[in-house]
């Protein structure tokens, strides 16, 4: 076969576990915050939402960055693409530790790691079309995703214990020193590309950023993957950030609304390893996204309404399991019906879009609180009724060249 000549190098797994890294303690930034409302609203001395601006900062910085960073990704490579996310993320990590209590000071590193963001999420696409066959992409694309969520799991479940230990300041000096060393890491191991490319010319070459997005937005099926990507991505920014304020009107404490929010994104673990593997086997990419969606469905109805803690906990796992695999190989679909477009360039507009729906919805789940109770379950009804309205978009999908195409005849 055609594709046996193309060869794999050993240390595609160490660019993808440095890659994975990075990603995981950029996330773990990000998410610090939010499951420590509470006490960090006491500690600086703001307003629930001023505390929910931490990470909001993050979706507000990745509009304005988005395309630049993917523009550096795709004119000059990974190793500067990325390692430029690595060292803002390394520097304003340790900045973050140093200035606390200070909120403005917190804030401003808080925004100097989120700019660092779209450099690194930007190249997930990048990532594994330099270093991995055609039809392995959606499964380590995934992998980035899977790091994603591992990093929101960990800061969920561990800044609470270090909170509790040591108190928010030292927290976020840990959390700056590991991300120092995780970035001198990548900067050192990363490399762009393998000595031979792993797939035939056609399927590695790409026009330039400006020519891209102007070709991947004339097309109807990215547009209506925009479309999607603005409400399952928005959806789970909104329903993790304010994971502790959906659950306490019900009677739900902060440690079961954290737990409940660790086992959504652990089951999304499960499903960015499940879900983009079966899309790979099968080289598919529409029946499994329309799965993810009929799978969310019934998870949020679930979090929104269930009445006991057992029902909430399998409604979480639901939830994640499926709308989080949804992204791995949404991103995958992206880049190759977007195809011959960069990769950085499908990928982070598809972000960025969820970045957008993010703030959106965060704003518009606080503002439209029930004055009564502070319950959110309008809103959760609202986004319910626009992920169906998604389901029915996904009937529209059509599969990619690319997918359809065997590699190897």
């Amino acid at each position: 076969m055609e594709q046996s000549s193309y060869k794999l190098y050993g240390y595609r797994w160490v660019m993808i576990l440095v890659f994975m890294l990075i990603i995981l303690i950029n996330q773990m930034l990000w998410i610090s915050f939010a499951p420590v409302t509470s006490e960090a609203v006491a500690h600086f001395g703001v307003s629930e939402l001023e505390i929910g601006l931490l990470s909001m900062s993050f979706m507000i910085v990745y509009i304005v960055v988005s395309f630049p960073a993917s523009w550096v990704i795709d004119t000059f490579g990974i190793r500067v693409g990325v390692g430029i996310g690595a060292v803002l993320t390394g520097v304003f990590g340790v900045m973050r530790g140093l200035v606390t209590p200070d909120y403005n000071l917190v804030l401003i590193a808080q925004i100097g790691i989120g700019i660092g963001q779209p450099f690194i999420l930007n190249a997930m696409t990048t990532v594994a079309a330099r270093w991995f066959r055609a039809e392995d992409r959606a499964t380590m694309t995934g992998m980035g995703s899977l790091s994603m969520y591992l990093g929101i799991i960990l800061g969920m479940v561990i800044t609470p214990f270090l909170v509790g230990q040591t108190g928010i300041d030292a927290m976020l000096l840990i959390y700056g020193i590991v991300a120092v060393i995780v970035a001198a890491a990548f900067l050192v191991l990363a490399r762009e590309r393998p000595p031979t490319a792993p797939c035939p010319p056609e399927m590695e070459e790409r026009s330039l950023m400006l020519d891209g997005l102007k070709q991947t937005l004339r097309k109807r099926d990215f547009i209506l993957m925009l479309v999607i990507f603005f409400v399952g991505l928005g959806a789970f920014n909104a329903v993790t950030t304010w994971i502790e304020e959906i659950l306490s009107p019900r009677g739900f404490s902060m440690e079961e609304a954290g737990i409940t929010g660790g086992l959504m994104v652990a089951a999304g673990v499960v499903g960015a390893v499940v879900m983009p593997l079966l899309s790979d086997r099968f080289r598919k990419r529409v029946p499994f996204i329309i799965l993810a969606l009929v799978g969310t469905i019934p998870g949020l109805i679930g979090i929104a309404f269930a009445p006991s803690y057992s029902l909430l906990l399998l409604s979480a796992f639901v939830l994640g399991f499926f709308l989080l695999s949804a992204g791995p190989i949404g991103f995958q679909y992206g880049a190759e019906i977007a195809y011959p477009a960069p990769e950085g360039t499908s990928n982070g507009l598809l972000l960025m879009i969820g970045q957008i729906s993010g703030i959106l919805f965060i704003l518009g789940m606080d503002s439209f609180r029930s004055p009564s109770d502070g319950s959110m379950t309008l809103s959760l009804v609202v986004i319910i009724g626009l992920l169906a309205l998604c389901l029915l978009i996904a009937f529209l999908l059509k599969e990619p060249k690319v997918i359809t195409t065997d590699p190897s005849s």
